[in-house]
């Protein structure tokens, strides 16, 4: 029995198909997921992203970035100073904007930045801008994620909610054959109240979420 790849649920139904993929979605904590028989090999998943042209020096894409940073160092408390981005890309960019506003940062990618010495550390935030919709296994990497953040730390994360399967079966982010976990407000619903969390969803496609304990 296939299970849900973010609670392990085995309540799950076939959501939409289009000509390269199923998706499915998990009856428990909403998530919807691709079939993972269609995944890329690791070598495909890297060509992907090394197409990608982040650039530290784009006013654009800082100001993308700025949708995330500027609502999370809001609510950062004075004492937070050391924070992680977590799946920083080629290009990273939100860490040096977050150097630059002062806090020490750290990064980490698996194939840009792969040094999981930073992973065995806490951090007073953690960072994660479209990323999460490429974890294949997002069980594991949330888990990994909550476990950096200190107790009353925050989490900010920017992703494109999914909505309903009207939607979903017009919606071009679920195209990139490296979108594979698909999150909605209710997910990150049953993710706070689970995992002891405090959410709030900033405009569109940011989410912000503190450890309570």
């Amino acid at each position: 029995m296939q299970l849900c790849p973010l609670c392990h649920s085995e309540q799950h139904v076939l959501f939409a198909e289009d000509k390269n993929r199923s998706y499915f979605r998990c009856q428990q904590c909403a998530l919807i997921f691709a079939d993972p028989n269609a995944q890329l090999a690791p070598e495909q998943e890297k060509a992907v992203y090394d197409q990608h042209q982040n650039n530290p020096e784009d006013m654009g894409y800082r100001q993308f970035l700025s949708r995330v940073a500027t609502p999370l160092v809001e609510r950062l408390p004075a004492s937070a100073s050391e924070g992680l981005d977590f799946g920083s890309g080629p290009g990273p960019t939100l860490s040096i904007m977050l150097e630059e506003m002062g806090y020490n940062m750290a990064i980490y990618d698996p194939y840009f930045a792969p040094d999981p010495s930073v992973l065995t550390r806490q951090y007073d935030f953690v960072t994660c801008t479209e990323a999460i919709e490429h974890f294949y296994q997002p069980a594991k990497e949330w888990g990994l994620l909550l476990s950096m953040i200190k107790p009353g730390g925050w989490l900010g994360l920017m992703t494109k909610l999914a909505t309903d399967a009207d939607g979903f079966k017009r919606w071009h982010y679920k195209n990139d054959p490296t979108h594979v976990s698909f999150f909605s407000r209710d997910t990150f619903r049953f993710l706070a109240k689970r995992d002891d969390l405090e959410v709030e969803f900033v405009g569109n496609d940011v989410i912000l979420l503190r450890k309570t304990q």
